[in-house]
């Protein structure tokens, strides 16, 4: 069984946890089959789906590989690490046992504290619950996004350990939960200030091909720009 083969991936175009998923894949010369899981017309609500991922969210990874388990893994630092035992070159953490606990933890700063703040779930429950009109909407996602974003421009401006990208020369998952987050804030329509050390870092990542073929634009499902 190939690779491409092997793994099947769901997803949804513009969404930040599964262009982290996509660029990880990318790196590791993994290719999954994409089954598209349209949020915008409800399908992470399916039934099927929601056998997947009870929680009705992307990206969610099943590895059909002979003697792997039937469980489907789900969030994407999850499968990030997965991804990275299994296919160790190149590596995503970085060696040592701080430099690894560093990478994580901006990552989380990213993935776990920032962008559950702005998830489609979140924006549906401010409009049908909360009364937030598209304004207080968008107002709330870029308060949050700089939230997150100017705490880790801190960390990355004045920590020792930050070099090209987030952690020395090499990308981590560290960069990639970064670069999802502008690549999402892209989407919006959405710049910030006070944070060039976040682009510089990014705009490295974007040198990479497997940054750039993640990007959200070129994926099934997009809208033409």
């Amino acid at each position: 069984m190939t690779e491409s083969a092997r793994f099947e991936l769901f997803a949804f175009w513009r969404t930040a946890a599964a262009y982290r998923v996509r660029v990880a894949c990318n790196l590791k010369g993994v290719q999954p089959r994409e089954t598209f899981v349209d949020l915008d017309a409800g399908g992470q609500r399916d039934p099927a789906f929601l056998a997947i991922n009870p929680l009705g969210a992307v990206p969610a990874l099943i590895d059909h590989a002979a003697g792997a388990p039937a469980v489907p893994l789900t969030q994407s630092l999850a499968i990030l690490e997965f991804l990275d035992e299994e296919f160790p070159q190149p590596p995503l953490l970085p060696q040592g046992a701080h430099a690894r606990a560093r990478v994580r933890s901006l990552a989380a700063m990213l993935a776990a504290d920032t962008h559950p703040l702005i998830t489609p779930r979140v924006r549906q429950y401010l409009t049908t619950q909360a009364g937030f009109d598209a304004a207080a909407v968008r107002a709330w996602i870029v308060h949050w996004f700089e939230v997150g974003l100017r705490a880790v421009e801190q960390r990355l401006a004045t920590e020792p350990g930050t070099g090209r990208f987030c952690h020395g020369d090499q990308p981590t998952i560290a960069d990639i939960c970064l670069a999802s987050m502008i690549a999402t804030a892209r989407v919006l329509g959405a710049e910030f200030t006070g944070v060039p050390t976040v682009y510089r870092i990014v705009g490295e990542c974007d040198a990479l091909d497997a940054f750039a073929r993640a990007d959200p634009y070129r994926q099934a499902g997009a809208p033409a720009r």
